[in-house]
């Protein structure tokens, strides 16, 4: 039987339902989708600007792969989801940030509602070494 291994962090916002941040198995980490939830606070960002909710993200998204001995060159893959593909290129700037050498395969589409009301929500998939 494969194992896996579940990847927890305070770093990174507690899951709010029956799932985990991230799971590592068979030399991947899947990373559950993050949104701009303060991880200290358990609250969503006051902020309404895309850019500062992916900043969060972002951040959260980092923390879950430190903990797991990752890093931003171990991306394979990225799926965003938008509130309004309007933010398309806010976020694709600030995501271009993180990835100037060899951008993981990403997939962004556009949903009619995110948890908690959110603007983005990313999810990512890593190589493990």
């Amino acid at each position: 039987m494969p194992t896996k291994k579940v990847i927890l962090t305070s770093s990174a916002p507690k899951p709010i339902g029956p799932y985990s941040q991230a799971i590592q198995a068979g030399g991947f980490l899947f990373c559950s989708g993050q949104v701009a939830i303060d991880p200290q606070t358990g609250n969503v960002m006051s902020s309404e600007s895309v850019e500062e909710q992916t900043r969060q993200v972002m951040r959260n998204i980092e923390a879950v792969l430190k903990t797991a001995g990752c890093s931003w060159g171990s991306v394979v893959k990225t799926t965003i989801f938008l509130q309004s593909m309007g933010d398309f290129g806010k976020v694709n700037e600030i995501y271009g940030t993180y990835f100037k050498e060899e951008p993981p395969a990403r997939s962004t589409v556009e949903v009619s509602r995110l948890p908690k009301d959110v603007k983005v929500e990313i999810e990512v998939i890593a190589l493990v070494s």
